[in-house]
């Protein structure tokens, strides 16, 4: 759920503030993702609306993704606090402010026995530019990872062993117009097909980790680990190369 709100705040985000959509229709997108959300804690939370609003007064000028991992604090560039908080989660949001910036970490909102949404806690947060591949090179490394994850998954000796629901995800990724865009209005067509291909991907990794290994020798578990360890790497890197191309010069 984090990495997708995440990317959907960001996303979104990005397309109201180069002028792509209007606020409504942003923090509606965002909503639909992960239901109603807030800005802040007590006693200042505000509506996601409200905050983004509030933001934009205060000098709000691009929203950056992270989607870190312990041991890979991708898109995080510290201070030390926000980066737990955000490796904790598996997801953030570095709001820029000029020559400053904001984290904003979401956790879930839970009240009552029917309301869930998601809460946005607020971090200080280094503006800092975050050592992350450009869209070109996150695509490529997108391209190579799916090969190896591919071979690693039909390589067995009962093919008959791989689910269907994972060879059909396989099967699915020929076709570049399938799938989800998670991007918003305004983002370049490389973007939207690096995030669509990403977010088919994250699909197969989820999958392929709750696949029965039964069956299979240590040397196949093994390279299907990595496999899958590589690929969720670079699913991460090319949704985060995606979300922040916004601001990218038109070629």
């Amino acid at each position: 759920m984090s990495r997708d709100v995440a990317t959907a705040l960001v996303a979104w985000g990005n397309a109201w503030l180069t002028g792509s959509v209007g606020l409504d229709e942003a923090v509606d997108a965002v909503e639909k993702a992960a239901g109603p959300q807030i800005l802040g804690g007590e006693p200042a939370e505000v509506t996601l609306r409200r905050g983004l609003g509030d933001l934009r007064v205060g000098g709000l000028t691009a929203l950056r993704l992270a989607l870190p991992e312990p041991g890979d604090p991708l898109g995080l560039t510290g201070p030390a606090d926000f980066n737990r908080s955000a490796i904790d989660a598996g997801a953030a949001v570095v709001v820029l402010l000029g020559d400053r910036a904001i984290g904003l970490v979401p956790e879930e909102d839970r009240r009552g026995s029917s309301y869930v949404g998601v809460r946005w806690t607020t971090h200080d947060a280094s503006a800092h530019p975050p050592d992350v591949p450009g869209l070109a090179d996150a695509d490529r490394q997108l391209t190579l990872a799916m090969r190896d994850a591919t071979e690693a998954l039909l390589a067995v000796d009962d093919v008959s062993g791989v689910p269907p629901e994972i060879a059909d995800a396989l099967v699915d990724l020929r076709d570049p117009h399938r799938g989800d865009h998670p991007l918003a209005p305004g983002y370049p067509p490389r973007a939207h097909r690096v995030a669509a291909l990403a977010g088919r991907l994250a699909l197969v990794v989820d999958l392929a980790r709750r696949m029965d290994e039964r069956g299979l020798t240590a040397d196949q578990m093994r390279r299907r680990s990595e496999a899958l360890r590589l690929l969720d790497r670079a699913v991460r890197r090319a949704r985060v190369a995606a979300c922040n191309s916004a601001f990218d010069p038109v070629p």
